[in-house]
């Protein structure tokens, strides 16, 4: 690790104040949102989150299992590369970079580097059977390598009864800088309290619908200028309805015309037909019975 950084320790620290210090920069799980590739967090809800607009979301299972097997994950690391790692119990700071900071999950052993340790479900074995892994993951990662300054970061996934797969990730000057860039023009949004565009994801949805909540005491308000972005929307809205119509309509024309067979031929593309297997599961997230769902996929 580079010199010239600093670490709060955490360890004994409440989980509420180590909280509260997350709060105050931008950290690892962060960066991907930033740059709009977190499937779960956008710049909008993490600014709401970070100005304190949002309130703390309770665990769930996934955070839960990814917690405790994270130890696991490591010894398996260790295993197949025939490293050691050691745990770092603090927050880590760089005042090359004051608005981010890392809470990583080990430092490799004699090796400017460490180990970012991921648990995902055994839906997910496809995005890792061949070489890839998500890109939030290489943003976490570049993001570490800025703040600690190590040469590499390493990648161990445990898919959940499935496999495991390690990756090493090179330091890269260009991505880091690009990186920390965007980093720092989001913080600057948050220090001015300057919400950031919405964009069209559910968690920007969610987190509007957190911050802004209708109150029928407030006064009207004039979206002057705006008209086109109204009646944009309500035109799309219209032409989904049909679109939607027209595509089940077709959908099922295809699959009547396919009756019982897999595949069609045609000129230029072909058409494939499967009943796949989906997990049915009730309220508490409890399986209750196997769904096959009919997919039809083109290939032009």
């Amino acid at each position: 690790m580079s010199k010239g950084i600093t670490r709060v320790p955490t360890a004994g620290m409440p989980r509420s104040e180590w909280l509260e210090l997350r709060q105050k920069s931008i950290g690892g799980s962060d960066a991907a949102a930033i740059i709009g590739l977190n499937p779960y967090a956008s710049p909008f809800s993490l600014w709401a989150d970070k100005t304190g607009r949002l309130q703390e979301q309770p665990d769930n299972e996934a955070m839960r299992q990814g917690r405790d097997l994270e130890r696991y994950v490591a010894q398996r690391w260790c295993e197949a590369t025939g490293k050691r790692v050691r745990r770092e119990n603090s927050i880590i700071y760089n005042p090359e970079y004051p608005f981010a900071h890392a809470n990583i999950d080990r430092r490799v052993v004699g090796e400017n580097a460490g180990l970012e340790c991921k648990t995902t479900s055994a839906l997910n074995l496809k995005k890792y059977e061949g070489g890839e892994y998500p890109s939030q993951y290489y943003v976490q990662c570049m993001h570490y390598m800025a703040v600690t300054g190590a040469d590499r970061w390493h990648l161990a996934v445990l898919v959940l009864n499935k496999g495991f797969f390690h990756y090493s990730i090179e330091r890269d000057e260009a991505e880091i800088a690009a990186l920390m860039g965007r980093e720092r023009d989001f913080w600057q949004l948050v220090a001015d309290d300057t919400p950031p565009p919405p964009d069209g994801t559910e968690a920007t949805r969610k987190a509007l619908d957190a911050v802004y909540e209708v109150d029928e005491g407030k006064p009207e308000v004039y979206l002057y200028g705006k008209e086109c972005e109204v009646l944009e929307l309500v035109r799309l809205r219209s032409e989904r309805r049909i679109i939607d119509a027209r595509i089940r309509e077709l959908r099922n024309g295809i699959i009547a015309m396919m009756k019982e067979s897999p595949k069609a031929i045609l000129s230029g593309c072909e058409v494939r037909q499967a009943a796949v297997q989906r997990q049915g599961y009730t309220v508490t997230g409890i399986p209750y019975k196997q769904l096959r769902i009919r997919e039809v996929s083109i290939d032009a």
